[in-house]
């Protein structure tokens, strides 16, 4: 089967260019590469021709209130011609095996949802990797996110759909055909990637976990601290709740709340504080 994959981007530009060096390095070359550029002010189409890979481009229209990530991935599976999608993140460098890594667990498990490792570099992960990059190298100055699980020898299926990260995953057109994808109603940044994850729950679509297919995560600061995503944080888990019952995003939502910039409760949910 064919294979496609989506990078989704907004500034970071330095961040595409070496998660496109990561695409040109796949031991199993993807069938197709879309870029979406969220901002369209043209700096995307640099980076992208001066890359090893033939990737298109995909602007996104302008959105009207929040980082559009949910509409990005939309836009980038509508403009993919393969039969099994990939989706990264910029800041996500693939290992060499990860686009082979996916199609292989797609074609034993083309109903699930499927997530590769993700490992995350260090502050300072470019003095140490310098020229020398290999899959060696990001393994050496990354560590796994605690949260998730380790997979060694084949795909893990199991139910933990609470745990899906947009970061990086797989899916195949029909699954995605029929969740529709992500829930345009999520505006900005938070808590539509565990609404996708939710709903293919409840079409039968188990969680794979994917040995292999990993994506190093590319150090930056934590975006959830920024005040325009915080702001954003706060009305997906309202909007999210009002489907589900529940809060996403707690271990966030707590942590903010620690530092002062909301309020968080299990009944009334998080507050912004007034100023």
């Amino acid at each position: 089967m064919s294979i496609g994959v989506v990078v989704i981007v907004s500034g970071r530009l330095d961040h595409l260019a070496r998660t496109l060096a990561g695409l040109a390095r796949q031991t199993h070359q993807p069938d197709d590469v879309v870029v979406v550029d969220m901002d369209g002010d043209g700096a995307v189409g640099d980076v992208v021709e001066r890359s090893a890979v033939r990737a298109r481009i995909v602007p996104l229209p302008p959105w009207p209130a929040g980082l559009p990530l949910g509409p990005a991935r939309n836009a980038g599976a509508a403009a993919l011609r393969t039969e099994q999608l990939v989706f990264l993140d910029v800041d996500c460098i693939p290992s060499t095996s990860l686009v082979d890594g996916y199609r292989r667990a797609l074609d034993s498990h083309p109903q699930a949802l499927l997530c590769g490792d993700v490992r995350y570099l260090r502050r300072g992960w470019m003095e140490e990797v310098a020229d020398d990059v290999d899959d060696r190298s990001f393994e050496s100055s990354s560590a796994p996110h605690p949260a998730r699980p380790t997979v060694t020898g084949g795909v893990q299926l199991d139910d933990q759909h609470e745990l899906f990260w947009s970061l990086s995953f797989a899916i195949g057109q029909g699954r995605w055909d029929e969740l529709g994808g992500f829930d345009e109603g999520f505006i900005g940044y938070g808590g539509e990637d565990t609404d996708l994850a939710l709903r293919a729950r409840l079409l039968g679509a188990p969680m794979a976990w994917v040995p292999g297919a990993t994506a190093f995560h590319q150090w930056h600061a934590p975006t959830r601290h920024d005040p325009v995503r915080i702001d954003e944080i706060v009305r997906n888990a309202h909007h999210f709740h009002g489907r589900w019952g529940t809060w996403p995003m707690t271990g966030w939502l707590r942590e903010l709340a620690a530092t002062g910039a909301l309020t968080f409760d299990e009944r009334q949910g998080p507050r912004l504080i007034e100023s």
